[in-house]
């Protein structure tokens, strides 16, 4: 597999090889006293960072406890290291401005999900009309990270074979233990929050654009979703980008662990975009059996220890996973 180095940018090797990365990321606001979260936060915080987020966007969420980071498009992982540093210093400082701190993780340890309150906006509204409690229970942020390559079918294709590495890039990154004041015994209750909405979860296969666009003319012609972007699968295609969009992962409380899961998914890609140039994917693992690794890593994090894909009933851990290549790419 190809490295792709901090200082190298992933533009300039081969066209066709060519990946653009984005991260989103999802942060609570909380008070800076008690750290509980912040009901009603000052709306001065958002407006502070319209005026110096610069290149990068700063947006509101379905929680008014809730801001979201996006990074402008980059080019290297040095780029995005770059450009996560500058958008957590926005919303801190603006935050700060605004008697407000921030948090990064996927849950909070004890805040009540009853005390939240829905941020205004239609598209809000309608969802909480069409999921009802479940999604007042969602007191939850992830990170999600776009990457840009290809052509539609190439990446329909690779996002498909990626699925297979969905739980090894959960596991590194889980970030959601407590949840209502408990210690839930998951790395990553934030899962089972996400299992509560419709069309969560793992996608099923798909090789080519058109497949997809069949898939969603059918929830359209049902009247299940108004566009993809009420699609939230682990992955998917954005539907504002030419990107595939990964989810599966919580926001991480460290700037370098986010890089580094960037990079890795970037090096994923390209590695599977050679494959398939090659017509060389490998076969598709059934999904319910990529499911059963999405509980272990969700539950156990960086201890999970992972169906081996060769079905001898041994356990793939997922530390040595991360050291050695070979053992992270089928053969």
């Amino acid at each position: 597999m190809g490295v792709i180095t901090s200082g190298h940018t992933m533009t300039d090797i081969r066209d066709d090889l060519a990946i653009t990365l984005g991260v989103e990321e999802e942060l609570f606001l909380v008070d800076p006293g008690s750290r509980d979260l912040l009901r009603n936060p000052d709306a001065g915080i958002f407006e502070t960072c319209q005026q110096t987020c610069g290149p990068h966007k700063v947006v509101g969420e379905f929680l008014r406890c809730q801001i979201e980071t996006n990074t402008q498009v980059c080019h290297s992982v040095a780029e995005v290291r770059k450009a996560l540093q500058e958008t957590r210093a926005i919303v801190i400082d603006a935050a700060e401005q605004h008697d407000a701190r921030i948090m990064a993780s996927s849950t909070h340890p004890f805040a009540p999900w009853e005390a939240q309150q829905i941020s205004p906006g239609k598209r809000y509204q309608r969802f909480l009309n069409s999921l009802q409690d479940n999604v007042r229970h969602f007191v939850s942020n992830g990170m999600h990270i776009h990457a840009g390559f290809g052509n539609p079918d190439t990446r329909i294709r690779v996002m498909t074979a990626l699925r297979r590495y969905l739980p090894l890039l959960h596991a590194l990154s889980t970030s959601s233990p407590f949840n209502s004041g408990r210690d839930t015994k998951f790395k990553s209750y934030r899962l089972s929050l996400i299992r509560a909405l419709p069309r969560t979860g793992i996608p099923n296969p798909y090789y080519s654009r058109a497949d997809y666009d069949r898939m969603m003319a059918a929830h359209q012609g049902r009247h299940f979703i108004q566009d993809s972007s009420e699609l939230w699968w682990d992955i998917r295609p954005s539907h504002t980008f030419p990107t595939i969009e990964l989810r599966i992962c919580d926001v991480c409380t460290r700037i370098e662990d986010g890089v580094s899961i960037a990079a890795l998914y970037a090096c994923l890609i390209r590695y599977l975009m050679r494959r398939d140039a090659m017509g060389i994917l490998p076969p598709e693992p059934f999904t319910e059996l990529i499911e059963e690794d999405r509980w272990i890593a969700q539950r156990d994090g960086i201890s999970a220890a992972f169906g081996h894909q060769h079905g001898d009933g041994g356990r793939l851990k997922c530390a040595p996973s991360c050291s050695s290549s070979p053992v992270i790419l089928p053969p």
